[in-house]
């Protein structure tokens, strides 16, 4: 049930153009529109530059240099419905809209439903005898062991340092792999995947790659305990009845009712909830959008990047370019669970020689010198940068990402901190506005998960 707060502000935002089963049966043809890549690829889609507010996030935003920024698909609806827009990822996104604060889209989302645009993010296939070989190299996970129409979430490294040039989800499809990057990282991750992949060709001349990028697919994210029961109205019948053995971390393909416009549907998410992330071909990005939103009037709304950082913290997940960096591996980033078996005992890639002794025992010389941590504070929030500190005031770690926590009701981080006091319950100051505030290393994450998992069989 929506808090009182909540039911206070939510009225309809505007009277806009409905969405149905007839205004889609036209929007696209059952396909996907892709763009090989060779050497160099496309920047996002460049637009005048307009005015932005800035806001703080959970992890504060880098400023965007002077220049032109990308508009998604959705970006006229969201302005439809009062959407406050700010700089992200090369993009205008929203970071909030008119009928609901921050807090209160946060809370719907733990309570009903919300809907976020997330096509800024690059959607590549590769495809070929060679791409899981060519994906494995890149990144430590056992992509042989990865069902068809299964996920999981991987990084890409960086060649002997190992450390994370980007954190992505890889999805097996029937005919190729499904790659979802960051847009923060975009113009470095095309660059990297460009160079990795010439080296690729010359050294392994018969395991061809073929690699494709979405252009301008929607991709949109729903989320929220009452996320299955909205997108079964908007599917038709085989698909609505196929989403209840459809479990955390994989996907299927989708039709919307009526028409013959396809998405992928897969099952997972930034928030913790259950939810769907539904890639959308271009021309019927928005149509479906507004489709899901006028099934669910009362139980959906749009959220925007405020309410997902602090939903993503709350679940205890990593943000690029503050939790997780070029200079982190993934075992320092508590990540160590995305490196396979076979992985462990075989490596073969990239940065395997320092990723894999970082593994060993202390006493083998493995172990590293810090670890990724979630912390409770006492009195004022610590936001990025802020100093961690032991007794004896000298530094032991520093924070990537705090905020309030809506749902916790406590002030919640994320950091890094010195191996040794990572431990859950061991107590530490943190250094906010220059005074020293108590805290206490805990477990991720903060609230407790609600994917929609298989039941583990009975034991016999």
């Amino acid at each position: 049930m929506a808090s009182k707060r909540a039911a206070q502000v939510l009225r309809p935002a505007v009277n806009g153009f409905k969405a149905s089963p007839v205004s889609l049966k036209h929007a696209v043809k059952p396909q996907i529109t892709t763009r090989n890549l060779s050497i160099r690829a496309a920047r996002p889609r460049q637009l005048n530059r307009v005015s932005t507010t800035a806001v703080r996030f959970a992890s504060s935003a880098v400023p965007t240099s002077e220049g032109q920024l990308g508009r998604t698909g959705l970006y006229e609806l969201h302005a439809k419905y009062g959407a406050k827009f700010v700089p992200f990822g090369g993009y205008e996104m929203p970071v909030q809209y008119s009928d609901l604060s921050i807090v209160d889209s946060h809370n719907w989302t733990r309570e009903k439903a919300s809907l976020f645009d997330v096509g800024h993010m690059v959607q590549h296939d590769f495809s070929g005898p060679g791409a899981q070989a060519f994906l494995e190299r890149l990144t430590p996970s056992s992509l042989s062991s990865l069902s068809e129409n299964h996920s999981t979430l991987s990084t890409l490294l960086h060649p002997e340092t190992g450390g994370i040039v980007d954190d992505t989800v890889i999805t097996r499809l029937p005919n190729s792999f499904y790659v979802v990057t960051n847009a923060g990282c975009r113009e470095k991750d095309l660059a990297y995947l460009t160079e990795q992949l010439e080296a690729w060709r010359k050294e392994n001349p018969d395991q061809t790659v073929e690699w494709k990028l979405r252009d301008n697919q929607g991709l949109v994210a729903l989320q929220g305990p009452l996320a299955a029961t909205i997108l079964e109205r908007v599917l038709n019948e085989k698909s609505a009845s196929a989403l209840s053995t459809l479990y955390f971390g994989q996907c299927m393909p989708g039709t919307i009712k009526g028409t013959d416009v396809e998405v992928l549907i897969s099952r997972g998410g930034y928030t913790g909830e259950d939810g769907f992330e539904i890639s959308i071909p271009p021309s019927a990005t928005e149509a479906v959008t507004q489709y899901l939103l006028d099934s669910a009037k009362d139980e959906l709304r749009l959220a925007g990047l405020g309410a997902r950082d602090t939903l993503r913290l709350e679940a205890g997940m990593c943000l690029y370019g503050h939790d997780l960096d070029d200079t982190t591996t993934p075992v320092e980033a508590g990540l160590s669970w995305i490196i396979g078996k076979d992985r462990r005992a075989n490596g073969g890639f990239h940065g395997d020689s320092v990723i894999l002794q970082q593994l060993k025992k202390k006493s083998e010389g493995g172990g590293v010198t810090r670890r990724r941590v979630g912390l409770i504070i006492e009195g004022s929030p610590a936001r990025e940068g802020a100093e961690i500190v032991n007794e004896n005031g000298e530094k032991i770690g520093n924070i990537t990402s705090g905020c309030p926590s809506p749902t916790a009701k406590k002030n919640i981080s994320m950091g890094y901190i010195k191996d040794g006091m990572h431990k859950s319950g061991t107590e530490v100051q943190v250094v906010v506005r220059g005074k020293k505030r108590k805290a206490t290393v805990t477990k991720m994450p903060f609230i407790g998960s609600k994917y929609y998992k298989a039941l583990a069989p009975e034991p016999k």
